[in-house]
């Protein structure tokens, strides 16, 4: 017996360094990608430096900077924009204020039976009050708003008056501007404002007021408002109509806002307890505003001095006189790009490699070119190590490149933080995304697919951080454990981190903090060593979850030798209804060759006999049935011997079970029963010394387009464990062997390749390294006819040295190359022999043709019909006719004798007889093959 191991598998490591090889030659050709892709951060970079550069510019510019006249600047000379930059060494004081709603927005008309025309602006303004001791309430509330003193009479003159703070402070004033400061002063005092007057009873409708508030000249229009303090029996009802205030806010109902509530509880002589409930609405913008808190200094001023006028009499007062603005530099206006780019920025480019990393996965997958290297011996293992180490190297050169682009241009979260804590927080982020790309490319066999989806991940993923997670992060009575769940998914842990590195950069710049270290990451606080621990939990886990999912042969299939476009192995289809016994019968008495062919087999495993030989003993392939379907039965007890230098053709319509029986002979999907020999190595148990010894020549061209013809030969030709001068020699014989050495084109990128020189490419990787035995799929599919038989020539030559395979639908091809044919249909041999024996056995007709002039024709046909009555004429056309002759009726001397009588009795210009041709086989032993069935 031959040795089993003339040659064994490539190892691990041989593996590895053949991929590797490959995988450079593949990336050098795509180094500017790759360069893009790393250096996309800091072409990012120098993006952001323009625009601020840009910005800046445009900012330093008077229409940005602070106002001067003269030789003077301040606040006083500026537009609200140039206020910004301005100092304000002393700000200006300015009355406090309370929030008086729109007149066409007031309530009134539900709780107190009074008209209000809001054209003529005269609708008050109402107060709800209650409390445990009405009378006091009451009282409290008759004394909240002050009326106008006879020494402030607010007369057209009073600008005149010594202090502007007294004659706001003794008066409730108010406004329904927005309360935010404008140029440092109350808007309420700004032009184009309304000042109101909150007085019982009104005196006055309209004043102007002129006033130098600190060198700013402003005018303003005052107006007076009725102040309408209203019972309610309970805190709960001024709760229903200050809510319904609060929803007045909207154009549809602008008719529920109060001025303010007041609740004075348990008050009594000797305690003030009141509660206060103020109006946060702003109707101008049909919306809310949180700024509105700022008006409460004034009403809880208005509860205190209305308490002390009632117990201590009118000469006791709590005034409120002004607010005022801290002191403030001159700060020149320009792009802070650390609060421009927060967190949801950052989480996107981080992000931005995993469609790539998806994209390269979901590519091999979709053009097949895994599934080639799979057939040819190539383990998970090295393929998921050298990507994972291609991965790697390209994330960790994109986030060096971004860290250190970043802390150049002055970024904060880069520059203030600890790197050695973002190092380790990066590099645990990427290789969670490594481990994510293989997850999620299991589920993907389009490209164009995953990088959609790849996409709207990262995006998707990122804004769901800033508008979701972010606000339970800060939100402190948010459950832990919830955070935790919702950081699994690897989105949003990474956003929580980059969220707590931008937090300590934010609160370094801001307060002069060193910004996150080491010692902080014990803060319960910060939730970055909480993100770290799962990240790296979650990646060991994604990563078995990946493997399972890319080991599913139950739930996956395996449509490998896909390349013969069939799904004869959906487990979905209709078996076969042909019972065991009858099939067993069936084979016994109608096929005699297949039987001989099953003692052949028996024979040579009982004499050991197998050197040189691939056996194959009663193979059968079943997938179990599902949804109540049942089994299909794809490959039924085939058994089958051949010799070295064969040529096998395995011939069937789409759905026989070719390619199930090849994929066994492969070692891509296990047989239920029986087994094969390869050389005397078993299919169950020998298939890495197996896979050193095939080859396979699939039906479409699994080839890399950047790579050369050369790089494809030499990648193969280590996976087959040749290496130094052996696997130089041989690239160079399967070049010259295919025509493409000489040529040249050997050295160039498979792209600039014809269909024909891909065909020959793939010819010549699957017979590199000498295999054993061959599996060829259409080999000669697409090609023109010289192509054809230049390739014809090269599986000739190879054969003497090896077993082929050979699946074809060209009858010309089966007969040209095969020593041997089996016709298989429903998952067995119907027939197997050589081509002639297969034409003697089933062909069953003669052709004959025969041409003529017109005229003769008649007599042709009688002549004919002389030899055989059941004769077919074929065609006529023109005086050549075809006929179809039973071949057990007609010999070939009996022809001969037919076409010379004619001759003598008229001219015969030509003649010809052949038998039936293999396509004639092949449609018999089917339509037999399907009569059975249907009789079965």
């Amino acid at each position: 017996m031959e040795s089993r191991r003339s040659r064994g598998l490539a190892r691990f490591f041989r593996q590895v360094h053949a991929l590797f090889l490959k995988n450079l030659s593949f990336q050098r050709r795509n180094a500017r990608t790759n360069t893009a892709i790393a250096a996309f951060p800091v072409l990012l970079c120098v993006l952001l430096v323009s625009i601020q550069r840009v910005v800046d510019s445009e900012l330093a510019r008077p229409p940005f900077q602070c106002g001067c006249q003269g030789t003077q600047c301040g606040v006083q000379y500026s537009t609200p924009i140039q206020a910004l930059s301005c100092a304000v060494p002393v700000p200006p004081r300015w009355p406090a204020l309370v929030q008086v709603p729109d007149p066409e927005a007031r309530a009134l008309t539900r709780l107190h039976r009074r008209p209000c025309n809001s054209s003529e602006k005269s609708c008050p303004a109402a107060v709800l009050l209650t409390g445990r001791n009405r009378q006091l309430a009451q009282g409290l509330g008759g004394l909240l708003f002050p009326p106008v003193p006879a020494q402030y009479a607010l007369a057209p003159d009073a600008s005149n008056s010594s202090d502007y703070l007294d004659e706001f402070s003794t008066v409730v004033t108010g406004s329904n501007s927005l309360p935010a400061h404008v140029l440092f002063v109350e808007p309420g005092l700004v032009p184009q404002e309304t000042l109101y007057v909150l007085q019982p009873q009104c005196q006055f409708d309209s004043r102007n007021v002129s006033e130098n508030f600190d060198g700013i000249q402003l005018e303003s229009d005052m107006q007076c408002v009725q102040a309408l303090p209203l019972w309610c029996d309970n805190s709960s009802v001024i709760n229903h109509h200050m809510f319904k205030g609060y929803k007045g806010g909207n154009k549809r109902r602008r008719s529920n806002e109060f001025l303010a509530g007041y609740d004075f509880l348990d008050t009594n002589k000797r305690r003030l307890h009141v509660y206060v409930w103020y109006n946060s609405s702003f109707s101008r913008d049909n919306g809310h505003h949180s700024m509105t808190v700022l008006r409460v200094a004034r009403l809880v001023n208005m509860a205190s001095a209305a308490y002390l006028n009632h117990f201590r009499g009118q000469n006791v007062e709590m005034r409120l006189e002004y607010l005022k603005e801290m002191p403030k530099a001159a700060v020149p206006m320009r792009l802070d790009l650390t609060t421009l780019l927060d967190a949801l920025f950052f989480t996107w480019t981080v992000q931005l490699l995993l469609p790539v990393m998806l994209t390269y996965l979901v590519y091999d997958k979709e053009r097949r070119l895994r599934l080639m290297m799979k057939m040819h011996g190539l383990k998970d293992a090295p393929y998921w190590l050298i990507s994972y180490a291609y991965f790697l190297s390209l994330s960790t050169a994109y986030m060096m490149f971004f860290m250190i682009s970043g802390s150049v241009i002055g970024l904060d979260i880069f520059r203030l933080n600890s790197y050695s804590i973002q190092s380790l927080f990066y590099f645990i982020c990427i290789n969670l995304q490594i481990v994510l790309a293989f997850l999620l490319s299991s589920f993907f066999s389009s490209v164009r697919i995953a990088t959609v989806i790849g996409y709207i991940y990262v995006f998707g993923s990122s804004l769901l951080g800033e508008a979701l997670l972010k606000i339970f992060i800060e939100d402190a009575t948010f459950p832990r454990m919830w955070l935790v769940a919702i950081e699994l998914i690897p989105g949003f842990s990474l956003y929580r981190g980059i969220y707590e590195l931008s937090e300590y950069a934010a609160a370094g710049r801001n307060m002069g903090k060193p910004g996150m270290r080491w010692a902080d990451l014990n803060d319960p606080v910060n939730g970055m060593k909480d993100v770290m621990i799962l990240m790296s939990i979650e990646g060991i886990i994604l990563l078995l979850v990946a493997f399972l999912l890319g080991h599913r042969p139950a739930w996956q299939p395996l449509f490998v030798f896909g390349f013969l476009s069939t799904n004869h192995s959906s487990p979905s289809e209709k078996p076969n209804k042909l019972k065991r016994g009858s099939r067993r019968v069936h084979v016994d008495m109608t096929k005699p060759d297949v039987f001989l062919e099953r003692k052949v087999v028996k024979r040579l495993l009982k004499d050991m006999d197998m050197s040189n030989l691939i056996i194959c003993h009663n193979l059968k392939k079943v997938y179990p049935g599902k949804n109540g379907n049942p089994d299909k039965h794809a490959v039924r007890g085939l058994s089958l011997a051949l010799r070295k230098g064969q040529c096998f053709g395995m011939l069937g319509p789409n759905g026989a079970g070719k390619t199930s029986f090849i994929n066994m002979m492969i070692g891509l999907v296990k047989p239920t029963y029986g087994t094969a020999y390869i050389h005397g190595m078993d299919l169950r148990t020998d298939m890495k010394e197996i896979y050193a010894n095939i080859g396979v020549c699939p039906q479409h061209d699994l080839l890399w387009e950047t790579l050369t013809g050369r790089e494809h030969l030499m990648f193969y030709g280590r996976m087959k464990n040749l290496t130094g001068a052996a696997l130089t020699q041989a690239v160079e014989q399967s070049l010259k062997n295919v025509n493409l050495f000489h040529s040249g084109f050997g050295d160039k990128s498979v792209s600039k390749y014809s269909g024909g020189m891909k065909r020959r490419l793939s010819v010549a990787i699957a017979l590199i390294g000498n295999p054993k035995v061959v599996y060829m799929d259409e080999p000669s599919t697409g090609l023109d006819s010289r192509s054809r038989n230049d390739l014809w020539r090269i599986i000739k030559q190879a054969k003497k040295d090896c077993t082929i395979f050979l699946t074809t639908h060209s009858m010309e091809e089966a007969e040209e190359l095969c020593d041997r044919i089996g016709i298989f249909i429903n998952g067995n041999f119907h027939c197997i022999g050589t081509p002639k024996e297969l034409k003697a056995r089933y062909g069953g007709t003669r052709i004959l043709t025969i041409t003529t002039s017109p005229e003769h024709e008649e007599a042709v046909e009688q002549l004919v019909s002389w030899l055989s009555p059941r004769y077919t004429r074929i065609y006529s056309v023109l005086g050549t006719q075809k006929f179809a002759l039973p071949q057990q009726e007609v010999g070939l001397g009996c022809v001969f004798g037919a076409v010379e009588a004619a001759r003598r009795a008229f001219p015969v210009l030509g003649w010809g007889v052949a038998d039936a041709t293999l396509e004639e086989v092949f449609v018999r032993v089917a339509k037999e093959a399907c009569a059975f069935d249907v009789l079965s």
